[in-house]
């Protein structure tokens, strides 16, 4: 189901950044991605975050942070919290250890990155944080099942309220100069996201 993520990839991944990999952690992480309540955020979407990589890695600074930024990025998701990504970040620093400090900052960089709150990243990055956007770029059939996904994880908010706030997180990436901050995303995905999310906001302005 998710070919990617497995035990193997993710010692190779760690022995890479210097750490011996612990299988304890490896299935922590999946059940975290597992967790109940993720339609969208799931082992699949990193595995497709890992798939995005494979197709990239020759781009990369430092491919195995990239990786192990990638790992982590979602590890935790609650959609009432606003500190997913910090949490996860402090998650990958626990386990990267004090000896690593110099790894762990620039993957703590990359996974606070995939807030999407802030523009002008490069390198490695903007690497991560255009592999977890790739999604925008999907096939337009595939980017409908993303939505709906997501509203499945939002089943909690009220509609109109769910249309309202859900329009303004898209709308700010239309607001953009560019979506993707990698040339290497920009050149393939640009157009294709930005149709995808005004067709979404036309469906979203019918709902409210």
């Amino acid at each position: 189901m998710d070919p990617r993520v497995n035990f193997e990839r993710w010692s190779k991944t760690c022995m890479q950044v210097g750490i011996v990999p612990d299988e304890r952690d490896y299935r922590r992480l999946r059940r975290a991605w597992n967790g109940l309540g993720r339609h969208y955020h799931t082992l699949t979407h990193l595995d497709s975050c890992l798939a995005e990589l494979d197709r990239t890695r020759a781009a990369a600074v430092r491919p195995a942070e990239v990786e192990l930024a990638l790992w982590f990025h979602d590890a935790i998701y609650r959609t009432w919290r606003h500190d997913n990504e910090a949490r996860s970040a402090d998650w990958a620093a626990t386990v990267l250890g004090a000896a690593h400090a110099d790894v762990a900052g620039r993957v703590l960089q990359m996974i606070l990155a995939t807030r999407h709150d802030e523009e002008g990243f490069g390198g490695d990055t903007a690497l991560v944080v255009d592999i977890d956007l790739s999604i925008l770029g999907a096939p337009p059939e595939v980017y409908e099942r993303f939505e709906r996904a997501i509203r499945r994880e939002y089943w909690w908010v009220p509609g109109r309220r769910y249309a309202q706030e859900r329009s303004t997180v898209l709308a700010r990436f239309l607001d953009r100069a560019a979506i993707y901050q990698h040339d290497l995303f920009y050149q393939r995905l640009e157009q294709a996201a930005r149709a995808n999310i005004a067709a979404a906001l036309g469906k979203l302005g019918a709902a409210r």
